[in-house]
């Protein structure tokens, strides 16, 4: 696995986490963070590359900061 795939796969990994703990559905999660539902599963499956605004808005909306959802 690459550097930049593992970074995408802790990213995606943490936010399902945080999710669960929060006790959001991803179409919960969606509408706080502003996007679409498919795209939180597709986010959580690795199978987006998110930009930094997207971290940013996903972050805000599961009260974390970015690098809570980059550390793993």
């Amino acid at each position: 696995m690459t550097r930049a795939r593992a970074v995408v796969a802790v990213f995606a990994e943490d936010v399902r986490r945080k999710r669960l703990e929060l006790g959001l559905s991803q179409e919960a999660l969606a509408e706080r963070a502003g996007v679409h539902r498919t795209y939180i599963g597709m986010l959580e499956r690795s199978e987006k590359n998110v930009t930094i605004y997207n971290i940013w808005r996903h972050a805000s909306a599961l009260d974390a900061s970015p690098s809570d959802l980059l550390i793993g």
